[in-house]
C-alpha cells in the first residue's frame, strides 16, 4: 500500500516541532528550578512575611507533617520556577502557531501576548502586596480568645498559591474581552448591555476562588469589574486597527491577483513534458470514448466500432463541430481523470493531463487546468 507522503509529512512534522517546543518549556523551568531551589527557604521566608505580620506575639507557623520543611519549599521553588518562566513559555507557543497566522493577525498577537503576560504579573502582586495583608489581619484577628494562631506552612502554600493563580488569571479579563469582540464572537454593544451580569458573575467567581470572606472576595471581584470596562475601552482600538490591517491586505492580494493576470495567458510547461501527437489524442480518444459512452459499449460487436485495443481508427467524425465536441469531451474526461488521480495520489500523471487540458483545450477547460495547477503547486 502506498502512502501519501504529501499529506502526512507536514502533520508530523507539526508534531515534531510542538514536541521540541515543549522539551525546551521544560528543560527552561527545570533550569530555572534548580537556579532557585538553594533559595526555597530565603523565597518561603518571603512570601510568609504578610502572614508573620500580623500573627500574635509568641506564635509563629508550623510544620505538621515530617517532611514539610523540605518539600514545602521545593514545592514553592518550582511554582516560582514556572512564573519566571512564563513570558519564554508564552514566546514558544507564540512561535509554534505564527507561520499559521495571517500578517494583521501576528501584529495584533504579539501585543497580547506582552500585555497578557504583564497583567498575569499585576494580578500576582496586587494579590502579595493588597490583598494578603488585609486578608490575614482580618482572618487573625476574628480569631476566638484563648486560640493560638499558628499556621502550618504547607496548608499556607497551598493557600497563597490559589490566590496567586486567582488574580494572575482575574487580571486577564481584558484579553479575554478584546479576543471576544475581536474574533466576531460578540461585540462592544451586546457586552456593554450584559454589565450588570458581568458585576454578578465577578462577586460569584470571587467567592468560589477566594477564602469565605468578604474582603478577599471584593477586592478580586472590583478589579475583574474595573478590568472589564478597560477591555471594553481597549477593544475599540484593536478592532479599529484589524479593519486597517484587513483592508491593507486585501489590496496587496488585488494587487498581486493584477500582477498575475497579466501573465495568466502565458502556460508553463515542464522541462520534460512532451506534446502528445495528433496519433496519441486520438487514441486517448477512443479509449475515453470506449468506456464511458455506454451506448456504444452495447454495440460493441458493431462493425463500424473497433475494440481501442486494436490498431483500427475510431469512425470518422461528420464535420468540424462533431471533432470539437468529441475533443471538448476528451478534455472532460481527462479533467475527471485528474480528480481521480489527485485522489490516488499520483500528482505526476494529473499534471501530464493537465498540461494535455491546456494545450488543446477550450477557454473553461483551460481555467480549469490553470486553477488545479496553481493548487497542485500550492501543495
Amino acid at each position: 500500500m502506498s502512502v501519501n507522503l504529501d499529506t502526512e509529512q507536514p502533520f508530523f512534522s507539526h508534531l515534531f516541532e510542538l514536541r521540541d517546543r515543549l522539551i525546551r518549556i521544560v528543560v527552561v523551568v527545570l533550569v530555572a528550578f534548580l537556579a532557585l531551589f538553594s533559595f526555597g527557604n530565603q523565597i518561603y521566608t518571603m512570601v510568609a512575611e504578610p502572614l508573620m505580620q500580623h500573627l500574635p506575639e509568641g506564635t509563629s507557623m508550623i510544620a505538621t507533617e515530617v517532611a514539610s520543611p523540605f518539600l514545602t519549599p521545593m514545592k514553592l521553588s518550582l511554582v516560582a520556577a514556572i512564573f519566571l518562566t512564563i513570558p519564554f513559555t508564552l514566546y514558544q507557543f507564540w512561535a509554534f502557531i505564527a507561520p499559521g497566522l495571517y500578517q494583521h493577525e501576528r501584529k495584533m498577537v504579539i501585543p497580547l501576548v506582552v500585555s497578557s503576560t504583564l497583567l498575569f504579573y499585576m494580578g500576582v502582586a496586587f494579590a502579595f502586596y493588597v490583598v494578603f495583608p488585609l486578608v490575614f489581619a482580618f482572618l487573625t484577628g476574628t480569631a476566638p480568645e484563648g486560640v493560638a494562631v499558628m499556621t502550618d506552612m504547607g496548608r499556607y502554600l497551598d493557600f497563597i498559591l490559589t490566590l496567586f493563580f486567582a488574580f494572575g488569571l482575574a487580571f486577564e479579563v481584558p484579553i479575554a474581552v478584546i479576543i471576544l469582540i475581536w474574533t466576531g464572537a460578540t461585540t462592544r454593544e451586546k457586552l456593554s448591555r450584559g454589565r450588570p451580569f458581568v458585576i454578578v458573575g465577578a462577586f460569584v467567581l470571587g467567592m468560589l476562588l477566594t477564602p469565605p470572606d468578604v474582603i478577599s472576595q471584593t477586592l478580586l471581584a472590583l478589579p475583574m469589574w474595573v478590568l472589564f470596562e478597560f477591555g471594553l475601552i481597549a477593544s475599540a482600538f484593536f478592532v479599529s486597527k484589524k479593519k486597517k490591517d484587513e483592508e491593507s491586505d486585501d489590496d496587496e492580494d488585488s494587487d498581486s491577483n493584477e500582477e498575475k493576470g497579466e501573465g495568466e495567458n502565458e502556460v508553463s510547461y515542464p522541462d520534460d513534458y512532451e506534446a502528445p501527437t495528433d496519433e496519441q489524442q486520438e487514441a486517448e480518444l477512443d479509449r475515453l470514448d470506449w468506456e464511458d459512452d455506454e451506448d456504444w459499449a452495447e454495440d460493441e460487436d458493431d462493425e463500424s466500432w473497433n475494440d481501442p485495443g486494436d490498431d483500427t481508427e475510431s469512425p470518422d467524425a461528420t464535420g468540424e463541430e462533431d471533432a470539437e465536441a468529441i475533443i471538448n469531451d476528451l478534455n472532460e474526461s481527462r479533467l475527471k481523470r485528474v480528480m481521480e488521480l489527485r485522489q490516488q495520489g499520483d500528482v505526476a500523471e494529473a499534471r501530464k493531463l493537465l498540461y494535455e487540458v491546456l494545450a488543446n483545450g477550450n477557454n473553461d477547460q483551460i481555467m480549469v487546468a490553470r486553477n488545479i495547477l496553481e493548487q497542485l503547486d500550492q501543495d
